[in-house]
């Protein structure tokens, strides 16, 4: 499968993550830390490695072979500043798929999530043949419930202690879009 980096309206790139992206991949947790720490599972310590990245963009592109899962990095001047992943990806009869991003604490504001967002959405329909994605967000995350929102993403339902996040099990708020009506991709 070949998913083309795309240049996004709020001025970084949109690419597929690659091995060699390891230390800019630390680099933006290490920079993103105590921002991503409320909205994400608590990590250990080992994860803020250069070599944990390493491994887990290698698993990344494992699974990206075998067409369970899409890893994006967002871009800037060479400095990675977000990431954005379609995981659990399944075909046949349910063509669905699961997103995940988030872009760097100081780079919000510049609807670059949303430009992201609407890129992952081209590419789960035109390139992979998804039918639907899904995508959740915790109850008090308004930002990200609006570029949902943005991109057609459309409220399903509330799951209670769906994720453990920061150390508990939190509510979320599951939306999904439809990509396509079309017979489902091989």
């Amino acid at each position: 499968m070949i998913i083309p980096p795309e240049m996004l309206s709020g001025g970084a790139l949109l690419r597929l993550v690659s091995i060699d992206d390891a230390e800019a991949l630390h680099s933006a947790y290490m920079a993103n830390r105590e921002y991503l720490t409320p909205w994400e599972p608590r990590r250990p310590d080992s994860f803020f490695t250069v070599e944990a990245q390493a491994e887990r963009i290698g698993e990344q592109l494992k699974q990206f072979m075998e067409r369970r899962v899409v890893p994006w990095v967002f871009e800037n001047d060479g400095t990675i500043i977000g990431t954005a992943t379609l995981s659990g990806m399944a075909f046949g009869p349910f063509c669905s798929a699961y997103l995940g991003y988030w872009v760097a604490a100081d780079q919000q504001n510049r609807g670059l999530a949303s430009a992201g967002v609407a890129s992952v959405c081209h590419a789960a329909r035109d390139i992979i043949g998804l039918h639907r994605i899904e995508a959740t967000t915790l109850l008090d995350n308004a930002p990200s419930q609006r570029v949902l929102e943005k991109n057609g993403f459309e409220l399903i339902g509330m799951a209670p202690r769906y994720l453990h996040i920061n150390g508990e099990w939190r509510d979320h708020r599951l939306f999904q879009r439809i990509l396509h009506d079309g017979p489902p991709s091989s």
